[in-house]
């Protein structure tokens, strides 16, 4: 069954849902993720609470990835997958039309 925990984080509390016997863990989770963010308030001044989330997931990741050089392996960007020759092709004639249309359209506005 699931628990709801109180996290107090940057001085606002959030019910989270947890499984059964994860509290005390979620509650040091959530004191990390508080640090931070006093952390990032403190060294960047007066911040919304999205930035606040944002600098403080940036210092934590920082953290593992300097703790952990497997992470920063992880987290490096993926080669983007091959395109499909006839689709691109395609992709590439169906702009051509658009661009054809729109270049009519604006013509025939001019002229009306």
């Amino acid at each position: 069954m699931a628990s709801l925990v109180d996290l107090n984080i940057a001085g606002r509390v959030y019910p989270v849902a947890c499984r059964e016997g994860e509290e005390a863990s979620l509650q040091e989770a959530a004191r990390l993720v508080d640090a931070k963010c006093r952390e990032a308030v403190a060294g960047l001044g007066s911040l919304s609470e999205a930035r606040q989330f944002l600098f403080a997931s940036l210092l934590l990741a920082d953290q593992l990835v300097d703790g952990r050089p497997e992470a920063a392996a992880a987290a490096a960007p993926v080669a983007p997958p091959t395109l499909d020759p006839e689709l691109a092709r395609r992709a590439e004639a169906l702009a051509g039309r658009l661009e054809s249309l729109a270049l009519h359209l604006e013509t025939e506005a001019q002229n009306a």
